[in-house]
């Protein structure tokens, strides 16, 4: 399936630059998150084996489910950079940021269906 393989290789690019180039994330840690810097190596290494069970069968529908509630749980870090670009006018506009957060239940879906959690709405109808 080719969204499995899209999602994966976008998984496997975030986690790499997660981990390689951790200073963009770091400013866009929300400040009640402890520990920035372990924080974001933590989500790459997420992102990344996330995208190794995607292509593993046995594993896809468990990395599927995880990296949905990944997608879920780093919401809120999207949400901070929203605010502080926009807030200090010195970073991106909106025009990127709306459409990032509002892609987000896309990409949950996303990995829903990259790992065989839900076929909606492609599947059979009861």
């Amino acid at each position: 399936m080719v969204a499995r393989w899209v999602l994966a290789a976008a998984y496997l690019a975030a986690g790499y630059l997660h981990i390689a180039h951790s200073a963009p994330f770091l400013r866009i840690m929300p400040p009640w998150v402890p520990f920035p810097r372990e924080t974001v190596i933590a989500t790459g290494l997420c992102e990344l084996f996330g995208a190794i069970g995607l292509l593993i069968p046995r594993t896809r529908w468990w990395a599927g489910l995880m990296l949905a509630l990944y997608a879920l749980c780093v919401w809120p870090a999207n949400m901070q950079h929203a605010i502080n670009d926009l807030g200090s006018g010195t970073g991106l506009p909106l025009l990127y940021h709306a459409p990032r957060l509002l892609a987000q239940p896309l990409i949950i879906w996303w990995a829903l269906y990259a790992g065989k959690v839900t076929d909606w709405p492609f599947g059979r109808r009861l």
